[in-house]
């Protein structure tokens, strides 16, 4: 296990591999909630309501026929856990929430294993199964080690005419022992208004006379830190339009979590990591970290946000290390075959692109699977479109079509990466299709570039010119739009 490192795979495999026990000091997980949701992975910035740049990250929806194996594995091991989940699939038969429970209880078995004596876990829920996940924490750690149900309340745009405002969410607060030797920061909060104007900002001292009766409240010279920390917590959420995932959490919620139950220095793993908040707060208040996730998409995301929030610490994305890429050919055919969506993020992340962004109608396909964007010598915006191809053979015809999207498009170059070798037709046709002459200097980039994922594994990258990178969607508007406006990459 290595601090300060984001791993990408299945979470449960990846704390069987690389987690030893009694390793990590703060847990935070943020699970998909079983609430039948296709969730996506929105590029915002990219994304508008007619405008939705997004590859699918995972579905939050459950079927007990792809869990039966993980069914059979919790409740052949004897502990609470697997009688829980017995008694439910004895009450609700083959229910998608059995078959969410099961894949929880593996991994947080896990957790409770890889957390230290004086180790914590908040996992965060809502109401969708929430009481159920109460139960097989109660299993897993012990009701006894049971601190706070915090609630995490917030406001939103008002829903539905038959209902109260569902406008809160859950967090269960558990240690790994029954004793009060997990860390804890004490935290504090303003008091009532009743009570500052009575005592002010002065520490009051409440005593008692020899037959026990309360005497009136006085006051010391000394200033009072406040009223300790209550468990509903009001804190905003982050805004939809301002989101990177749809269930991003606010900053300041995961703040409050690691201030309370880490000290500077100590090691904090979200497995469900999804947008790396938990990773910026715990960097920002100087803890070690760990973030998994099973999708390339969303760890190369991480790597982004951790980059632009910590330019010092991380100067470019390749500088946050990852566990579970591939990095040989082996492991990009077996990502090519398994997920040809997260392999075609793979292999963006190699030259520094981002999937297209512009105007385009809702569904069509440009035929475009990334975007780079400079500024030539004139000022003037220019780009390159990237086509990824995962399949075993590559065809002139495939090339062709790039080279009509580079014409369509009005970029300046065609990027074609494939995991299997051009065929002599194709290095021909790239080769007559001339060069790209950068305004104002008397560079030269040939205008169609090949290369293989053996390639890009070794080191080898497109003849681009050297700039920052800029925002896809926003670049794209501003040179619909003629704005020489200096755009900033991926801030909401």
């Amino acid at each position: 296990m290595q601090p300060n490192t984001l791993y990408c795979g299945d979470n449960l495999q990846m704390l069987r591999d690389h987690f030893p026990d009694e390793s990590v000091d703060l847990v935070y997980l943020d699970p998909p909630f079983n609430s039948d949701k296709d969730y996506n992975y929105i590029y915002r910035g990219l994304a508008g309501v007619d405008d939705t740049a997004q590859a699918q990250a995972f579905a939050d929806t459950w079927s007990f026929a792809d869990a039966a194996t993980v069914f059979l594995e919790v409740t052949a091991t004897g502990r609470p856990e697997a009688k829980l989940i017995d008694a439910l699939h004895e009450a609700y038969g083959d229910a998608p929430m059995v078959a969410y429970l099961s894949v929880m209880a593996l991994r947080v078995r896990e957790l409770h294993r890889v957390l230290k004596p004086t180790g914590s876990l908040y996992l965060h829920c809502d109401p969708t199964a929430g009481h159920y996940l109460k139960l097989l924490l109660d299993c897993v750690f012990d009701e006894s080690c049971f601190r706070n149900e915090i609630i995490w309340h917030y406001r939103k745009w008002s829903t539905g005419r038959y209902t109260f405002q569902r406008n809160h969410d859950t967090l269960f607060f558990y240690t790994k022992a029954d004793r009060n030797n997990h860390t804890f920061n004490q935290m504090f909060m303003e008091r009532a208004a009743s009570t500052r104007k009575r005592f002010g900002a002065a520490k009051i001292v409440s005593a008692r006379d020899a037959a026990g009766r309360r005497l009136p409240s006085a006051v010391e010279d000394a200033e009072s830190e406040g009223v300790r920390q209550d468990d509903v917590w009001d804190i905003a959420r982050v805004a939809p339009v301002k989101q990177l995932y749809p269930t991003q959490k606010p900053l300041a919620l995961l703040e409050r979590v690691i201030s309370a139950s880490s000290n500077v220095g100590d090691l904090v793993l979200d497995p469900f990591c999804g947008c790396a908040t938990a990773l910026v707060a715990a960097q920002t208040l100087g803890r070690q970290w760990c973030g998994i996730d099973i999708t390339y998409l969303a760890v190369d995301v991480m790597r982004k946000r951790l980059s632009d929030s910590f330019p010092a610490v991380f100067p470019l994305p390749a500088n946050v290390p990852v566990i579970g890429w591939p990095t040989d050919l082996a492991g990009a055919r077996r990502l090519a075959a398994d997920s040809p969506y997260d392999f075609q993020y793979w292999a963006l992340h190699f030259i520094d692109a981002n999937p297209p962004g512009g105007k385009k109608k809702k569904g069509a396909d440009r035929g475009v699977d990334g975007e780079i964007w400079w500024r030539d010598g004139a000022a003037k915006l220019q780009h390159a479109v990237v086509s990824v191809k995962g399949g075993r053979s590559v065809t002139d015809t495939m090339l062709k079509d790039l080279i009509t999207t580079v014409d369509a498009e009005k970029a300046a170059v065609g990027v074609f990466i494939s995991l299997a070798n051009p065929t002599a037709p194709m290095r021909s046709r790239a080769a007559q299709a001339g060069d790209y002459e950068l305004a104002g200097t008397s560079a030269k980039y040939a205008r169609i570039q090949m290369l293989t994922i053996a390639e890009l594994l070794g080191g080898k990258r497109p003849d681009l010119p050297k700039s920052s990178r800029l925002d896809p969607h926003k670049a794209a508007d501003a040179a619909d739009e003629g704005s020489q406006v200096e755009l900033d990459f991926n801030k909401p």
